[in-house]
């Protein structure tokens, strides 16, 4: 393969040809561009709109979205806060996390908390919530094309991700300071959960590690998005199926000046699935990397600590 990142196209989710495409792509870089995705730019940039104005507010006002002790699950997080695993110095951005909206005295309700909405911007929790289901509904989809790239029924994800403990995160990365900075819009991470699809990728920046320990820029064509493996798919399949490390780069001094936004939705499963190797990518050469299983729930709060969001 050259080293360029794989470009699909989501009307041929259903194909044999579009499972083993995915699975080339995710076994060689952990991530895939997919276009003709379907999800409505009306809505997408209603969506922006919101949060262009939401992120404008003074801190004090946007601080009062911050839920004190919910670890960034839901609401505002303040710029400053995130820091990727193992850095030294926080990422340049502030963000704000949408949620599965839940029936009242559902079960996970005890782990997955209530939304929180602005009133005060018009549209904000139906355009917000609106994309949430769009991401969610093409995250099945690709689920779908993912679990036959892997030998499972194609349904093998639905029962287990159907009230997953997804979001949708809202990035805003302000103008870079005029003073130099040790810091990155975000530094050098995997992401924790099964997949994430990302638009606002086609700002550079994002960049992902290669096998051979280079940097590939990763520019997807406007109104595509990207679609990369989370640990928990990772550890699920043994490391067949890659969670890939990438970044956000600083913009190049022409560009500084300029704010970064980008909607990355994080498909997690359940919170009580349980997290085991698939026996059919253990053998002698290779190994169970995970002896021991983990429920999904577990393992997000094991890595929020370490990302210090909790």
């Amino acid at each position: 393969m050259s080293d360029e990142v794989p470009t699909l196209d989501a009307r041929d989710a259903q194909s044999a040809k579009f499972a083993q495409d995915i699975a080339a792509a995710y076994a060689e870089y952990g991530f895939v561009i997919i276009q003709n995705h379907g999800i409505d730019r009306k809505l997408i940039d209603a969506c922006l709109d919101c949060f262009h104005r939401f992120f404008a507010l003074p801190v004090e006002e946007k601080l009062k979205y911050k839920l004190p002790g919910g670890g960034g699950a839901r609401g505002y997080t303040p710029f400053g806060i995130e820091t990727a695993k193992g850095a030294k110095h926080h990422d340049l951005k502030e963000f704000w996390h949408v949620g599965r909206e839940l029936p009242p005295g559902h079960p996970f309700s005890a782990v997955m908390a209530p939304n929180i909405w602005v009133d005060s911007i018009p549209g904000f929790r139906e355009t917000t919530y609106g994309l949430y289901q769009a991401f969610d509904a093409l995250g099945a989809r690709l689920l779908s094309a993912i679990a036959r790239s892997v030998r499972l029924p194609e349904n093998f994800f639905d029962d287990k991700v159907d009230l997953g403990n997804s979001v949708l995160r809202v990035i805003h990365y302000p103008p870079m300071p005029p003073e130099p900075t040790p810091s990155v819009r975000a530094g050098a991470h995997e992401d924790i959960n099964v997949i994430t699809l990302l638009l606002g990728a086609e700002e550079p920046g994002l960049e992902v590690l290669s096998k051979k320990g280079e940097w590939l820029p990763i520019n997807p064509p406007p109104g595509s998005l990207v679609c990369n493996v989370g640990d928990m798919l990772q550890r699920l399949t043994n490391k067949h199926l890659r969670s890939t490390t990438h970044r956000v780069v600083n913009p190049p001094r022409e560009r500084a000046s300029k704010a970064r936004y980008s909607l990355p939705f994080f498909l997690h499963f359940n919170p009580d699935f349980l997290i085991k190797t698939m026996p059919q990518y253990i053998d002698d050469r290779h190994p169970d990397q995970f002896p021991v299983p983990i429920s999904s729930h577990e393992y997000l709060q094991e890595r929020l600590r370490e990302i210090k969001l909790i």
